[in-house]
């Protein structure tokens, strides 16, 4: 497509269940793309491809589809709203232009909406907000927007209100043209009546639109001339003027509707396109030539150098697939591409154009397009795809650690190799999931998100991979770091075979405060030991660091020295220093104490009042935090912090306790020391 001001590249976000995927499936619908509208609560939404996501009935993977509104293209990427599956959200911001939030009308912001919100904030997005079920009982507009303002910190400007409220609601007033939008009941709503505001809504119309207007005058020089003139001010000029502070992140345009009956939906498709921004609006992109060492810049533009980022990859019975942004040249089916980030070349044996999980073949790509690269097998997540004479390394993406771990093996040992080689393409696809082998007990070890993370997995071993497994009970990612500085001394002197074996190592770890994993400096410059073991010495301290020792759980914040060793020429070798060096690091941890470390969840709890007291009693025993407590509303909230290994099974609990009526969700939120008696059990 050559006319790049007409692409827009969105992703729909927010908290689970607010109709992200059902807003997307009448957009397909309206667009033409669908002749059918899916529904996730029968298991047919189009963008829920994915066996286990029909089954649930909740969005797991990123899934991205082309569609065309008004000559204008418009790529959509439907993320994932439970916590366990933010890195699909995170890693489609990375690329996205601009963004629509989903604000349940009923619940107002939740938790994971907040999540999104920050996530999208990071990246600089430009977005619309809309807020859906307004059909639903106990639906409220404007106190959404309330929400919006006091718990995103959004400037959020309502360019609609709702006509009517709850069962009642029947359409929407268009605050910039003026007029009274109705939808086709007979027509699945793709039939749009405009006409006049009715005479008892105008009064309300005429001061949210001179409220909107006031908002924009901050912004807009256009605007505040004619507003303080007392001119009239056209649609087209209100249009420009939201869409350039939206672009510049000064205004979020508030919509509302009801996706699920149909209404509201088109106005969104005309806001995407009048106010978020196309691939020229986001500018130039920047990097760094990663063998000159110095920043890069790419324009937007077909004549420039390649430049695209690779930001999911998905690994099927086809082979791998890519999905990659192109920023900048044009990527062609058949060229060699370089990833700077490896030092490989790769070539591109076809692309296309996603539709969820069909495929429609193209042959080339250009400026603001996403698509779909076969061939790319050394080429992962977060890498650059761009020529080799024209090197350009764009930032890459940082991912949550895990939190919750469990053992998984085959049923039988003919089947080890298979779940070894699965394991490894699902975290190759998965930033978030990770796997090893237990040195002290040889199970393999599986780690992730959520238990709902760790559930999905098992599910695709079984469905996907055709593996029988057997899968343990969860366990808490627990961590440890030194309570205070320490120096110790490691000495390996052995016979091995034929020969004696000597090496002597000494270091120092000391506790760090704000880094999470480990700082490794080496100080054997002018020391006794041979440049030749140097690298062996940090190898053995780094996997020492990372396996553990007898407790199996990682050494996070410490700040580990190399100070000195001895050398005997005629007894040296790597193994010598190697086991010396981690002999050292545990000697040195010890001395200075040990301090088991687990990961505490952030929690929001929506539930009616009258549970409040029951709900209350089982936090306190589960060593939570409530820091904060909504009665005023209905559903009340809680909002504190718990530590995830008295959370496990959680949700069973909270139905009980609850009759099945309220809701939470979790969100990691730091590490802390756990209680002494926690800590003799970890040992």
């Amino acid at each position: 497509m050559s006319d790049f001001t007409k692409i827009r590249n969105i992703g729909i976000i927010a908290h689970i269940d607010a109709g992200k995927t059902t807003l997307t499936e009448r957009i397909l619908f309206y667009t033409g793309v669908e002749h059918r509208m899916g529904e996730v609560h029968e298991g047919t939404a189009k963008m829920d491809y994915m066996e286990e996501e029909q089954e649930r009935g909740i969005t797991i993977t990123s899934a991205a589809t082309t569609c065309y509104w008004k000559k204008y293209r418009v790529n959509i990427i439907d993320t994932p709203g439970h916590v366990d599956f933010t890195a699909e959200v995170e890693r489609a911001l990375r690329v996205l232009d601009g963004a629509i939030g989903i604000i349940d009308g009923v619940a107002g912001v939740q938790a994971q909406t907040e999540t999104v919100w920050r996530q999208a904030d990071a990246y600089s997005i430009p977005r619309l907000i809309f807020v859906n079920k307004l059909d639903r009982i106990g639906a409220d507009f404007f106190k959404a927007i309330e929400a919006v303002k006091a718990r995103l910190k959004a400037p959020g400007v309502p360019i609609q209100i709702p006509i009517g409220a709850e069962k009642s609601f029947e359409g929407v007033i268009d605050l910039v043209e003026m007029e009274a939008v109705h939808y086709q009941e007979d027509d699945l709503g793709a039939t749009v009546i405009r006409e006049d505001i009715p005479d008892d809504l105008m009064d309300e119309a005429q001061l949210r639109r001179q409220q909107m207007i006031e908002q924009l005058a901050e912004h807009s020089e256009t605007i505040m001339e004619k507003f303080v003139d007392d001119e009239p001010i056209s649609a087209a000029e209100l249009r420009a003027a939201l869409r350039q502070a939206t672009i510049e992140l000064r205004i979020v345009p508030v919509l509302c509707g009801a996706a699920f009956r149909n209404k509201g939906v088109q106005q969104v498709l005309d806001s995407v396109v009048d106010y978020l921004p196309s691939p020229l609006d986001r500018g130039d992109i920047v990097g760094h030539h990663p063998e000159r060492n110095r920043e890069e810049v790419r324009k937007p533009s077909q004549d420039e150098p390649l430049c695209g980022l690779v930001f999911k990859t998905v690994h099927g019975s086809h082979g791998g697939i890519a999905f990659v942004r192109i920023y900048s040249g044009v990527l062609k089916t058949g060229v060699a591409v370089y990833n700077p980030r490896k030092g490989k070349t790769e070539r591109v044996n076809r692309m296309f154009l996603m539709h969820a999980d069909q495929r429609n073949v193209v042959q080339d790509a250009g400026v603001g397009e996403i698509v779909a690269v076969l061939g790319l097998k050394q080429t992962g997540t977060g890498d650059t795809i761009c020529p080799k004479n024209k090197q350009l390394l764009l930032e890459g993406m940082d991912f949550a650690e895990t939190v919750i771990s469990v053992s998984v093996e085959p049923r039988t040992l003919k089947e080890k190799d298979d779940l070894t080689n699965a394991l490894d393409i699902l975290s190759k696809d998965d930033p978030t999931f990770t796997w090893r082998v237990d040195d002290e007990m040889g199970q393999l070890i599986i780690s992730g998100m959520g238990e709902l993370h760790l559930e999905i997995i098992k599910g695709r071993l079984v469905k996907d991979f055709k593996l029988d497994v057997r899968v343990g009970k969860p366990r808490v990612a627990y961590k440890q770091t030194i309570r205070v500085p320490a120096e110790a001394m490691g000495t390996f002197e052995k016979r091995v075979g034929e020969k004696d074996l000597f090496g002597r190592v000494r270091l120092s770890v000391a506790p760090l405060e704000s880094e999470r994993g480990i700082r490794y400096e080496n100080r054997l410059e002018h020391s006794h030991v041979p440049k030749v073991y140097w690298n062996t010495i940090e190898y053995s301290v780094r996997s020492a660091a990372f396996s553990g020792g007898s407790s199996g759980y990682p050494v996070v914040n410490a700040a580990i020295e190399v100070i000195d060793g001895e050398h005997d020429p005629s007894r040296a070798g790597e193994i010598a220093f190697g086991v010396a060096a981690e002999m050292a690091f545990r000697a040195a941890m010890e001395k200075g104490g040990i301090v088991f470390l687990e990961p505490i969840m952030s929690f929001e709890i929506s539930s009616p009042r009258e549970y409040l007291s029951g709900i209350q009693t089982d936090l306190n025993a589960r060593r939570a935090r409530v820091q904060e407590i909504e009665i005023n509303t209905e559903p009340a909230t809680l909002k504190g912090t718990v530590p995830l290994a008295s959370v496990f099974g959680y949700s069973t609990t909270i139905r009980s306790l609850s009759q099945g009526r309220a809701s939470f969700s979790l969100e990691p939120f730091q590490y802390e020391p756990v209680p002494a008696s926690i800590a003799d059990s970890l040992k």
